[in-house]
């Protein structure tokens, strides 16, 4: 009833009020996982220089402790949960209201939605190899650092992509969005 009842209203071209604020915050949240992903970036190039694993582990501990919203998932690999949850809202709210607030965003909404499977995949990689991390003998922790270096490099090329994207093809019918709930 609410979707048709949002579907009956004449599309908004202008800014709304809320539509700015989601705007603002979407790029906040964005600015926030790339400052994280540097740190990320430069932890892959101490894991292939042979950085012990404790020193990973405080470096990740570090990225917990730096952030107000990554100070909620001091329990975890902080930076993979938060781009998990991030995504899941997404997909969860912002997604159906940009099909339904535009429907031409349609192509772009389902690469954004294939874009997140693919985040969710090497945030997973990430996760998994980061927590074998210090545990083998040295030829196995060369190896993994191999592994992780190439899967945070990855997860790099392809999150940077996925944001920038979503940025340009988004946020202007974002601007002109009432509130989500």
């Amino acid at each position: 009833m609410v979707c048709q009842l949002f579907a009956s209203f004449p599309r908004v071209t202008r800014p709304t009020p809320q539509g700015l604020q989601l705007a603002r915050d979407l790029l906040w949240v964005h600015d926030l996982i790339r400052r994280d992903l540097e740190t990320v970036q430069g932890l892959s190039r101490a894991v292939a220089e042979g950085v012990s694993g404790e020193r990973v582990r405080a470096a990740i501990a570090d990225l917990r402790t730096r952030g107000p919203l990554f100070q909620l998932k001091v329990n975890c690999l902080h930076f993979c949960e938060f781009v998990h949850h991030h995504h899941s809202l997404e997909s969860a709210m912002l997604f159906p209201a940009l099909r339904r607030a535009d429907p031409e965003l349609g192509p772009a909404v389902d690469r954004l939605e294939s874009d997140h499977r693919r985040v969710a995949e090497l945030l997973s990689r990430v996760e998994s190899l980061a927590g074998e991390l210090g545990g083998g003998g040295v030829d196995d922790d060369a190896a993994v650092r191999a592994e992780l270096v190439a899967a945070l490099d990855g997860l790099g090329s392809h999150l940077l992509e996925h944001l920038d994207f979503e940025e340009n093809s988004v946020l202007a019918t974002i601007r002109t969005m009432p509130a989500l709930w």
